[in-house]
């Protein structure tokens, strides 16, 4: 009833703590912080990084276009300059590209500030400088646009496919630049209900450069809360109005699609973003933000990147550009364009873009869909039931491999829709699944050591050490409940011991009793008994509880042959220090007994009840009669008979029963009686056989032989007075052969 009560406080305690985590996962209290969020977003790195190849949606659309990174690197800054350029340098880097076949140029850089024209600057100080400089400065004016190095690079743009990029600004209401032309959008009646957080202010390029250029796109990033770009915006909303990003914009314009739709679902009145539509394409899955997961192909270098300086000095083949689409951005630290991302902590910022076009290019996606909390819930409750419920009936082992089997089983569920580009939660499953098995070891751990502590407190005053250790070691088999079992019981009581105790000093009784005690205990617990009680002089244990044996009949009679043989020793000792000589009678009965913890409110003990217990102190008081040192039933020598030579004492009707029971006496242990004893108890069991049926001169010859052969023994005395008793007085022919035995 305990291991029940136990089991259902664990499995209560595995449903309370799948319920509060489960309340963590999805109420997000404020006190907990973004710690269990942390723990998500470095699950998802940690799967990013071991899961390389993401399935595309369908194996027809791998992307077939190259993505190259044109870099301004250390090298192309040492042999052209620091940072900006001229824009002449730059319209001769998108000459050299268009001539090298690119199919699109994107600029992950921003020109928002117009370059000195130097025509321009030497006028106005010539104007400064009287009237003979107002000429030459007219001149210098007149020459003005064949120095606007901003013009030239807008036609340069006018005549290439060119996308620039601009910068949005969620909370700053500055306005730098022009903007470029909205998108065309297929519904755009959800923009201004829609989840997309509307941005107050832009840093933009020239407003001749965007008007000269092929399409303006934002590359502004939206780190996580550790710093980490995980995901990257696809559109914004500004006045009500739909802005691509540079990877979005450059895309369009590559794959020639004129128009957007945005797919949204309603809720709680408002439109929530789940995809950007590239008619004709593909739908683009998002975020309610218009973010897209970046499913990073890896490190830096997963592109091919080519140095600027190359480009320049017209020295890249252009089998490397042909048809391409080519990303001008930056590694150099000094420009500030490198992020901390899942796959490498400093990270070039153009890099992030050539992921984006190449897995909307290849339709590889990773998806965070709009059921996806219901899904994390259903796992979540399937993964803590599973557990909660089962592991409170295993041993730790068990409890270990089951706990490892569901967690395999999540984390190989996880991955394979991972691998489908599926993302569903994967670290607070897990938490749940270490809490479960954590809690559910620790509470099995104290309360088996509880247990053993219990089991120790219980058992350990009656039983030996190595049976509390045995017992131990599965607590939830053994407890103080009463039940009914076949055991075995043994009565052992000093002879004579009034006498004795009157010859004794107290104290002297005292050391006596302990030095008789303390070898029987012994032999009792190597015997893997039990001691019941000490009355006086008597001892009182029985085999086959707490812990089953099989054998208890067997090892209740070995008991008793060594503890009459550690008697004999102790005779010996006494004798020589001139102590009383000591000796025991034994009694032993095997049959159904109640055994359990038994007592009042202010005292209990452990002890077996029942006929079968009174009936074995009724035969410990026969053995002084019979002139024997052991006496057993016939249901202790039916079940050890092979291992012992016994001797049948009787058959008799002891007080308080009305049925006769046979009574032997272990003579000793198999194997170990020679050919006299065998032969002397065959002639006393034919002798016996006559004395049953009557034929009293053949049975008072043969008791006469064996009284001669053997006078110290009085059972052959017993049958001689009886027979002469008998022939006295006739039973009849219904005499049954039993004793009567009026004393206890």
């Amino acid at each position: 009833m305990q291991y029940r009560t136990r089991r259902t406080l664990a499995m209560a305690m595995g449903i309370f703590l799948t319920t509060g985590l489960l309340w963590l996962q999805f109420a997000r209290p404020i006190w907990s912080g973004d710690l269990l969020q942390r723990l998500e977003l470095m699950a998802f790195d940690i799967r990013l990084r071991v899961v390389k190849d993401i399935a595309p949606g369908s194996s027809a659309n791998e992307a077939a276009t190259k993505v190259v990174i044109v870099d301004i690197d250390e090298r192309s800054l040492t042999e052209h300059g620091r940072w900006p350029w001229s824009r002449a340098k730059v319209a001769t880097l998108v000459e050299r590209l268009a001539q090298a076949g690119a199919a699109v140029v994107a600029f992950d850089v921003m020109f928002s500030e117009p370059e000195v024209n130097p025509a321009m600057e030497v006028a106005s100080f010539l104007k400064k400088q009287g009237e003979g400089s107002h000429a030459l400065a007219a001149e210098l004016a007149r020459l003005e646009e064949s120095f606007d190095r901003d013009r030239l690079f807008a036609r340069a743009l006018s005549r290439k496919e060119v996308v620039l990029g601009y910068t949005f600004q969620p909370r700053e209401p500055q306005r730098i630049g022009a903007l470029p032309q909205p998108l065309t959008v297929a519904n755009p009646q959800v923009i201004s209900q829609s989840s997309l957080a509307a941005m107050r202010g832009y840093t933009a390029n020239l407003p001749i450069l965007a008007q000269a250029a092929l399409g303006c796109g934002f590359f502004s990033l939206n780190p996580d809360l550790d710093g980490v770009v995980r995901r990257a915006p696809l559109v914004a909303r500004y006045n009500d109005q739909l802005f691509s990003s540079l990877a979005l914009e450059t895309l369009r314009h590559f794959l020639l699609v004129d128009s957007v739709r945005l797919h949204t679902s309603l809720i709680n009145g408002q439109e929530s973003v789940e995809g950007v539509e590239l008619a004709g394409f593909a739908t683009i899955p998002t975020d309610a933000d218009g973010q897209m997961i970046v499913p990073y192909l890896g490190p830096q270098g997963s592109f091919p990147y080519v140095s600027a300086s190359a480009v320049l000095a017209g020295t890249v083949p252009a089998s490397q550009m042909e048809g391409a689409i080519v990303l001008v951005g930056t590694t150099a630290p000094g420009l500030f364009d490198l992020r901390s991302t899942p796959v490498q902590a400093v990270y070039p910022g153009v890099e992030i873009q050539a992921n984006l076009i190449d897995a909307i290019l290849a339709k590889r996606f990773l998806v965070q869909p709009a059921w996806a909390q219901g899904a994390d819930f259903v796992v979540m409750v399937v993964a803590g039931l599973a557990l909660a419920l089962a592991l409170p009936f295993f041993v730790p082992l068990w409890q270990m491999l089951w706990t490892f089997a569901v967690a395999a089983a999540l984390v190989l569920g996880n991955l394979f829709l991972w691998k489908q580009g599926l993302v569903l939660s994967l670290a607070m499953p897990l938490i749940l699944i270490a809490l479960l098995a954590i809690c559910n070891l620790a509470y099995g751990f104290l309360v088996e050591s509880r247990s053993r502590r219990q089991l120790k407190g219980m058992f350990g005053q009656y039983v030996p050490p190595q049976i509390v250790q045995e017992m131990s070691e599965n607590p939830q088999n053994y407890s103080f409940d009463g039940e009914t079992r076949e055991l075995t019981v043994l009565f052992a009581d000093i002879r004579g011991f009034t006498t004795l105790s009157e010859a004794l000093a107290a104290s002297d009784l005292k050391k006596l009793l302990n030095r008789y005690f303390t070898p029987m205990t012994r032999i009792i617990f190597e015997t893997r008994g039990t001691i019941d009680k000490y009355v006086g002089d008597q001892i009182m244990a029985f085999w086959g509880a707490p812990v089953p044996d099989v054998h208890h009949a067997g090892q209740a009679i070995e008991a008793a042959l060594r503890m009459l043989k550690e008697t004999e020793r102790l005779q010996r000792d006494f004798l020589v220090e001139g102590l009383p000589r000591i000796a025991i009678g034994i009694g032993i009965n095997t049959g159904s007994m109640n055994v359990g913890d038994m007592g009042s409110e202010f005292r209990r003990a452990y002890t077996v009840l029942g006929d079968a217990v009174n009936l074995g102190s009724r035969l410990e008081g026969t053995t002084k009669y019979y002139g024997v040192g052991l006496v057993v039933g016939e249901t202790t020598k039916t079940a050890a008979d092979d291992g012992f030579v016994f001797r049948e004492l009787d058959l008799v009707r002891v007080k308080g029963k009305a049925q006769a029971i046979r009574v032997y006496e272990p003579v000793c242990r198999a194997g170990e009686a020679g050919e006299a004893l065998l032969r002397e108890l065959g002639d006393y069991q034919q002798a016996l056989v006559a004395f049953r049926a009557l034929r009293w001169e053949e049975a008072r010859a043969g008791f006469t032989r064996l009284r001669d052969g053997d006078p110290d023994r009085r059972l052959y005395e017993i049958y001689l007075e009886r027979i002469k008793a008998l022939v006295a007085d006739d039973p009849g022919e219904g005499w049954d052969g039993v004793y009567d035995r009026k004393e206890k």
